[in-house]
């Protein structure tokens, strides 16, 4: 059940982090979900994480080093995009999603979380993997395009 504000109709809006993380080839990275996940089985999708009680670059660099294997530091993360979007996965939930691409990291993209993601793959941000996941595309769309916002799914 979303989350709600007191006794209103009003929910509390999702906060979701995401790293854009692009190679000097111009390949992204996005994980192939998987099939038994509670969002987007089987669908390509940037790293990502919903945010516990921690700020939005320390919970992206936790994800990062907890699902992938990649460090980056703080200074290192750029916001780049934000995505406000409604019913994305079907359960009337408002969403935020806060894009940031990393200047640079180490490590090498491994699956730490095979209940999560079953593969990295750098990608070409032109020719994206099918099926995707909407507000990745989207994102991912805005950001070459230098746009810093995208609405999905409002009416």
């Amino acid at each position: 059940m979303p989350a709600r504000v007191g006794g209103s109709r009003a929910r509390l809006n999702v906060i979701g982090v995401h790293l854009y993380l692009q190679r000097e080839d111009g390949k992204i990275l996005l994980g192939l979900r998987h099939p038994d996940s509670a969002f987007a089985g089987r669908t390509w999708h940037f790293l990502a994480s919903h945010l516990e009680t921690e700020a939005a670059v320390a919970g992206l660099i936790r994800e990062a080093e907890e699902e992938a294997g990649l460090v980056i530091a703080p200074e290192d993360l750029e916001l780049v995009h934000t995505v406000h979007m409604l019913d994305e996965g079907g359960d009337d939930q408002p969403r935020l999603g806060l894009v940031f691409q990393a200047r640079k990291w180490s490590g090498t993209p491994v699956v730490r979380e095979p209940n999560r993601c079953l593969e990295w793959g750098w990608h070409d941000p032109a020719r994206l993997p099918e099926p995707i996941v909407a507000y990745t595309r989207a994102a991912t769309e805005a950001i070459g395009q230098g746009r810093a916002y995208t609405e999905l799914g409002w009416p």
